[in-house]
């Protein structure tokens, strides 16, 4: 008598292939902290650019395209709910930081209306794509 395994549940892998999921998922997580960091810094760099003298707001349409990226391959590599975290926490320091006068009186955002729109924007795309991640349902695993 031989025993079928069900083709619905995939099998567990072996020794070497959780090995290879944990490597693959630090590399991901790792990854995701650049990426915050950099999404920061190009955000911050951005965010002065002029058009004929004007503000023209580029810093915020890549805050919020970038943040919803790296929240997305945060949580697709690291497949945890928290994995959002991991690009909003460095993106959230470098901002705060850039936010704050040095003893020489230098300040990368000073206040103009696409700084502060950076910031509110930004926050507010990983705030909802945090809530997004905790809030769903968990995937089951079919024949459990």
């Amino acid at each position: 008598m031989s025993v079928v395994p069900d083709e619905g549940v995939p099998p567990l892998p072996d020794r070497s292939g959780r090995a290879v999921d944990l490597v693959l998922r630090v590399a991901g997580g790792l990854l995701s902290v650049v990426g915050g960091v950099v999404s920061a810094v190009l955000e911050l760099l951005l965010a002065p650019v002029r058009v004929g003298g004007y503000l023209i707001g580029v810093a915020v349409l890549v805050a919020v395209g970038a943040n919803v990226a790296l929240s997305w391959f945060a949580h697709a590599t690291v497949a945890r709910r928290w994995a959002v975290a991991l690009p909003a926490v460095p993106w959230f320091v470098m901002v705060a930081v850039a936010g704050i006068r040095t003893s020489e009186g230098d300040v990368l955002l000073t206040g103009t209306w696409v700084d502060l729109l950076l910031v509110v924007a930004g926050a507010m795309t990983f705030a909802v794509m945090g809530f997004r991640r905790v809030l769903a349902t968990p995937p089951t695993r079919p024949g459990a």
